[in-house]
């Protein structure tokens, strides 16, 4: 394999790890501000960050803070977890140049790709063009390599 596609690949495994790491660092200081007063912080970020607390996403926010023993905050820690392990499963199997680890990359890109470009069309914007097109590039790449292994093997 030629350093290039090995410096490719350690690039991707050390982004996913990272986004593994940033949704367990995240979750981690969610837990921690559960036995503080969250809903007055939640309150307080979401007014400085200019949000209206009557949306969506701010009304989920405070009511999941508000109430830690609610099954879907157990939920939404669990989803994260399982995202955090698959990250850090597929920069493992990247890191250590494995057909495995390629598959999940690209299963685990490709999922978000329709998300992505429909965003980037619906809501333009430099950065969720930005995110389709990197993503996208991303999995080009994995299934790039994937396609010189089969044609090696």
């Amino acid at each position: 394999m030629a350093k290039q596609d090995i410096f490719g690949l350690r690039t991707i495994a050390l982004f996913e790890a990272a986004k593994g790491a940033l949704v367990i660092v995240a979750g981690l200081g969610l837990v921690a501000f559960l036995h503080r007063d969250a809903q007055a912080l939640a309150e307080s970020i979401i007014m400085r960050l200019h949000i209206n607390p009557a949306s969506r996403y701010p009304t989920i926010f405070l009511a999941l803070l508000s109430h830690p023993s609610d099954a879907r905050l157990w939920a939404i820690g669990g989803s994260a977890a399982v995202y955090a392990l698959m990250r850090f499963a597929e920069a493992w199997g990247l890191w250590h140049r494995l057909a495995w680890g390629n598959w999940l990359g690209v299963f685990s890109g490709g999922i978000y790709l329709p998300l992505e470009l429909y965003e980037a069309l619906v809501h333009p914007s430099w950065m969720h063009a930005s995110l389709a097109v990197a993503n996208l590039l991303v999995v080009l790449y994995l299934v790039k390599g994937l396609a010189r292994h089969e044609v090696m093997s």
